[in-house]
């Protein structure tokens, strides 16, 4: 039998991108733990910048929440692991992803916004960019909340108003469609979180500013939302009947139980390598490894080092630090040269290649890496062509890829997985050498626990399944 657990929760979503959402909720998670609340915050959808704000604004791990990387019946769990995790949360607060009902193209709106916060049971504050509208905005949010009737729109929040009077106007018309008004945000353009080619500019990458960006939002939020009627919306939520997620469970489920050995697992950090799930280290740790991070800008491989994690992030902006680090660059190279289990994502990928633009990189290999004009963003269905410490041929993931750059083959690699294209066309990507296992395709081990248990049994094992 399920426990029922008590979880005051909101979701935060607009009816477009460009409404203010991110700015707009990592103001919020900070006013609400400037009152001395543990606030829990997610992310629908892949994304990885939007969570380092969150963490920034209520110093928690910032967690996602994506139907597609991680299925249906694992967001209830997800969302309760986070909130329990460190310590019991008072209130989880979720961040959109673009539009309300926008999901996968084609999939009737799967994993967007609306989906979680129609599985999960949390009421939604739809936050209205009130710029080019006063009146109008009665009839978007009228609009938004008969569309589905399994989406409980329990207030709005109004942005960028130019004026008293606008206020007033917008605050009428969304009065005759009952629902609430919670906030009303000025037109505030000095708090403004700088971006470049993939989104927002990382947390940890600006960490003075971005204290002060999360101060200014803070204080932006506490002076213009009604934070009690946002904390009793949260309250209606129901309770939940499924059971936290846990790493200890999944790697049972999927049939491992650790072994005697505790390999030693570098997974990349830092500036350069902000991209990564929460749930990867603890899966690993769960597995029986110790897990270290370390900053490929800065550090070392740790003394008996089994294996290697090298996520996602911008390599391309780090590019000429990363080289400089000659020392940790070789120790990689030789670490795989000897045999050494090596996981790398995206990021990870350029990382092991021979260069990135005209930067020295790991030379484990044989590829060249360059920055290119054109964004290749999209859910994969991937199956794996050949076997490694990750991934066993035939097997088949749902991750996301997500970059600008483009790979230049300099040798003979066995590719990593195969999908269709948006044109149908096969696709082979990544690569496989030895006991490297290299890819553009991020995946949320959450959704797939054997991935870890494989990885973290090759570094025990010192050695790979063979192919």
């Amino acid at each position: 039998m399920n426990p029922h657990t008590h979880l005051p929760r909101v979701l935060l979503s607009a009816p477009a991108s460009g409404s203010g959402k991110t700015m707009i909720t990592t103001g919020l998670l900070a006013a609400l733990r400037a009152r001395g609340l543990q606030v829990s915050p997610h992310k629908v959808g892949p994304d990885y910048i939007d969570p380092g704000y969150h963490a920034a604004a209520c110093g928690r791990v910032g967690r996602n929440l994506d139907a597609h990387l991680v299925g249906e019946d694992r967001l209830i769990p997800l969302l309760l692991h986070g909130a329990q995790t460190p310590v019991p949360a008072d209130i989880a607060v979720i961040e959109g992803v673009m539009g309300l009902f926008d999901g996968a193209l084609g999939r009737r709106g799967f994993s967007s916004s609306a989906h979680i916060a129609s599985v999960t049971t949390t009421p939604v504050i739809l936050v209205v960019n009130a710029a080019s509208a006063a009146r109008s905005l009665g009839a978007v949010v009228h609009g938004f909340c008969t569309f589905d009737p399994s989406v409980r729109i329990g207030g709005v929040i109004l942005n960028n108003l130019g004026s008293p009077r606008h206020e007033s106007e917008a605050r009428e018309a969304i009065a005759e469609t009952g629902v609430p008004v919670l906030g009303a945000i000025p037109r505030s353009p000095d708090v403004v979180v700088p971006s470049r080619h993939l989104g927002l500019i990382p947390a940890s990458e600006r960490a003075p500013e971005a204290a002060d960006a999360v101060a200014a939002l803070c204080e932006l939020i506490t002076a213009n939302v009604d934070l009690d009627s946002v904390l009793d919306l949260a309250r209606t939520a129901p309770d939940l009947d499924q059971a936290p997620w846990s790493a200890d469970d999944a790697l049972a489920n999927a049939g491992w139980s650790p072994g005697a050995s505790r390999p030693v697992i570098a997974v990349a950090g830092g500036e350069a390598f902000t991209f990564s799930y929460a749930e990867t280290a603890e899966l690993l740790q769960a597995a029986g490894a110790e897990v270290h991070t370390v900053d490929p800008l800065r550090d070392t491989l740790p003394p008996d080092v089994a294996g290697l994690v090298i996520g996602g992030g911008f390599p391309e902006v780090h590019a000429a630090a990363l080289s400089a680090n000659t020392e940790l660059r070789a120790q990689v190279r030789d670490f795989a040269a000897a045999g050494g289990v090596i996981h790398a994502e995206c990021a990870g990928l350029l990382y092991l290649g021979q260069r990135l633009d005209e930067y020295d990189m790991c030379g484990v290999l044989p590829i060249e890496t360059a920055m290119g004009s054109r964004l290749t963003l999209g859910y994969r269905e991937a199956v794996a062509l050949t076997g490694s410490a990750l991934a066993q041929p035939g097997e088949r993931v749902t991750g996301h890829e997500f970059h600008r750059t483009r790979v230049t083959a300099r040798g003979d690699v066995e590719p990593a997985w195969a999908w269709r294209g948006h044109d149908g066309a096969a696709v082979h990507e990544g690569c496989v050498q030895d006991n490297v296992h290299a890819s553009y395709l991020h995946v949320n081990w959450a959704g797939y626990p054997q991935l870890a248990a494989r990885f973290a049994a090759a570094c025990g094992a010192g050695t790979v399944r063979s192919r």
